[in-house]
């Protein structure tokens, strides 16, 4: 799906209107939504399956399916959960489903944004823990990883992460105990980098 440009007024329209218009085959609405929320979804669903080509694709499997469903959505309800929901179940689809080797994680960070300017010293020392941290996460089970990437990439509450993944609030909470249980395990005093890794990687 081809970037859209937004305009000033395109930016102020709520997300129900824009639904509506979609419901009416208004193909620019659908183009609105994609600019809107392609960052967040794409960044989801690379953290989740750690391949750049892949989350691509969800991303654009991702806008299909709202195109398809419009007619499906509550126009009443928040929209940015929907989209995660969608995000989440098209992740685990393809990591059901993958048979080729993924992306290493080295390769990955590339693509993605660095450390702000500073002493080289300084870089190569928060590079690496960066780096550690990403590995930490890419090693969490399935489960826990969603659930880390949805509380600290998306800051989703406990709440709104159980109605996405449909599971009960506690399930959740254990989950993310459990995932910073491993990620402190492997960190460490490291520990402390993850929501500035989840900000600045993920």
């Amino acid at each position: 799906m081809p970037g859209v440009a937004m305009s000033r007024s395109d930016a102020t329209v709520p997300d129900s209107e824009l639904i509506r218009r979609l419901q009416e085959a208004d193909l620019d609405a659908l183009g609105v939504l994609f600019e809107r929320y392609r960052q967040r979804v794409y960044r989801t669903a690379l953290a989740i399956v750690r391949d750049p080509a892949a989350a691509e694709d969800i991303l654009q499997d991702c806008f299909l399916k709202v195109y398809a469903n419009a007619h499906r959505i509550d126009t009443n309800r928040p929209l940015a959960p929907w989209l995660y929901r969608v995000t989440v179940n098209l992740s685990y689809t393809w990591l059901t489903h993958a048979r080729h080797q993924r992306t290493p994680l080295e390769q990955v960070s590339d693509l993605l944004p660095g450390p702000m300017k500073q002493a080289p010293d300084q870089v190569t020392e928060q590079s690496e823990i960066r780096q550690n941290v990403r590995r930490a996460i890419a090693e969490l089970s399935l489960d826990q990883r969603v659930v880390v990437v949805l509380y600290y990439l998306n800051n989703l509450s406990l709440q709104d992460i159980a109605e996405i993944l449909d599971l009960p609030v506690g399930t959740v909470k254990s989950r993310l105990f459990y995932a910073r249980e491993n990620l402190r395990a492997a960190l460490g005093s490291n520990l402390g980098w993850l929501p500035e890794v989840a900000h600045g990687y993920i």
